[in-house]
């Protein structure tokens, strides 16, 4: 075991890292504490009498043994300081939080310092600890990104029914048609909307219309694939867009939308309503010349659905409409 640092001979030192507000710990080469400052004691709980020649992984188990050691032995083989920060670890000792104003954080985030000390004869026998309190600029930064992320989602998203924004599924579509240009995937657009909508919304005002379209969006949410695009048309009007999806697999996909929508039982202050949608489908095809041609073949199949009574499907194939 390594000499304890001899610490009368830095009391004058000591008196101004005393004072300082960061962390100052000097640990010997068993990892053992040498030097704790006020700081340390007023937030770990801790006295420097009640450390002092502790170890230190015995007095902080949360402290990962296996990467801190190799951070030290590194810093101290190469004689050069070695940093931890908050981004990468939150903290290395697990203190409380005091940061009432923002109230954010239960940790105290820090950034960490590995100073080796040398002694006059050039070896390295303790290590310093620096430990600075971040906690306020890692809360600022989390604050930032949470309210940059939900910029992200409200740019994309539909405020109602939380499916994609028509201008942000459409440019999803205008990607899915360039990827066919070039590789000949298939994929599929299912149009479709609620059935006698604006009478529901007569009847029962527009709060029981909007009930109704979050339920439809919901169920459409659940029975799309993670790789299909789900979005609001606009009003009461739905798109689904299923990447390497064939005219086939998109009609069963929709039959089962509209099956499972006409089962749908929505509780609107107490009444139950429900609804019904029609439903247009189109798939890329050699004759598609552009996103905007299969947006409008299958309008013309969601048209077809409703002159034909409304609660179907039909398929926009080979230039003809087949319902079902």
């Amino acid at each position: 075991m390594t000499a304890p640092l001899d610490i009368s001979e830095l009391h004058w030192m000591l008196d101004i890292v005393q004072s300082i507000d960061v962390g100052v710990v000097v640990l010997d080469r068993d990892y053992r504490i040498q030097a704790w400052n006020s700081f340390m004691e007023n937030h770990s709980g801790r006295s420097a009498s009640q450390v002092t020649r502790q170890s230190l992984f015995e007095l902080f188990p949360e402290i990962d043994r296996p990467w801190f050691a190799h951070k030290v032995e590194t810093a101290v083989m190469l004689g050069t300081r070695a940093f931890t920060i908050w981004e990468q670890r939150p903290y290395l000792m697990r203190f409380k939080s005091y940061h009432p104003i923002t109230g954010l954080a239960d940790v105290m985030y820090q950034n960490v310092t590995i100073l080796p000390l040398r002694t006059v004869s050039n070896s390295s026998d303790h290590v310093c600890l620096i430990i600075y309190d971040v906690t306020n600029a890692a809360v600022n930064r989390l604050q930032l990104e949470t309210a940059n992320t939900q910029l992200r989602t409200l740019a994309i998203h539909d405020g109602l029914t939380g499916l994609l924004n028509r201008h942000h599924w459409e440019t999803c579509l205008e990607h899915e048609f360039a990827r066919h240009t070039r590789y000949s995937s298939p994929a599929s657009l299912v149009l479709f909307d609620i059935d006698h909508f604006k009478r529901l919304n007569d009847s029962y005002g527009h709060r029981a219309g909007d009930e109704v379209i979050r339920q439809v969006a919901g169920v459409t949410r659940q029975m799309a694939r993670e790789t299909d695009l789900a979005g609001r048309y606009g009003g009461e009007e739905f798109v689904v867009l299923l990447p390497d999806t064939d005219l086939v697999g998109a009609g069963q996909f929709a039959e089962r939308l509209r099956s499972s929508i006409a089962q749908l039982q929505i509780d609107h202050e107490g009444q139950p309503l429900s609804c019904t949608v029609s439903v247009g489908i189109a798939c890329i095809n050699s004759e598609t010349t552009s996103y905007h041609m299969l947006i409008e073949e299958a309008d013309q199949a969601l048209y077809q659905s409703k002159s034909a009574g409304r609660n179907r499907i039909t398929l926009h194939e080979a230039g003809t409409l087949v319902g079902h």
